[in-house]
């Protein structure tokens, strides 16, 4: 459900916003932080804005078809004086998955090597990833934000010092190609793991 404003944020590496951004991709495979160990990865808001970043993201995490895409995305990073926020979305469905080789059938639906998948899947030694399928929208200006101490770290969820305008996004994917999409992904996970 959308929000007419919100001052949630999850941090996303800057390629995969990319991606959610021009509809190839519309979910996320989730662990957490390394300042999130004890609980991992929470949906905590089901409607946010993505905080690009450029940490941990690198060329062997990605599937060979966006590498020069990516070899142009990663020197391009903005100074980090300031966040910029264009891409907004709101969490359609969760599935807290437990079989590793299930995710497979995910291949096509992301841009994440299948090393980086199953690296996020056994980090800290806790089988299991969440998947969140995700309706993105464009807002019709990009908002610029200063960045602060409180954004770092490596946290998924962050507060906005400020909460943003949701009015006006448009979403990046037509109803029935979400709709569409949505439904396969939900087929490629069935047995996955937990739907939450």
């Amino acid at each position: 459900m959308r929000s007419q404003q919100t001052r949630a944020a999850l941090k996303e590496w800057a390629i995969v916003c990319r991606a959610l951004a021009d509809g190839r991709q519309t979910l996320l495979i989730r662990k957490g932080g390394i300042e999130e160990i004890k609980d991992g990865f929470q949906v905590t808001h089901r409607d946010f804005w993505l905080f690009p970043t450029y940490v941990h993201q690198k060329a062997a995490d990605l599937i060979p078809a966006v590498h020069a895409e990516f070899a142009g995305v990663q020197p391009s990073q903005p100074y980090t004086d300031t966040v910029p926020f264009q891409l907004y979305a709101t969490v359609e469905d969760v599935v807290k998955a437990t079989d590793l080789e299930r995710l497979r059938a995910l291949e096509g639906c992301h841009i994440l090597s299948w090393n980086c998948v199953a690296s996020r899947f056994h980090y800290r030694n806790k089988p299991g990833v969440h998947v969140m399928t995700l309706r993105v929208y464009r807002a019709p200006k990009e908002f610029t934000l200063k960045n602060t101490p409180q954004y770092d770290g490596c946290v998924s969820w962050v507060d906005l010092d400020e909460a943003l305008d949701t009015a006006g996004c448009t979403p990046v994917l037509s109803d029935a190609d979400f709709t569409a999409r949505l439904a396969g992904i939900r087929a490629r996970l069935l047995g996955a793991g937990i739907a939450s």
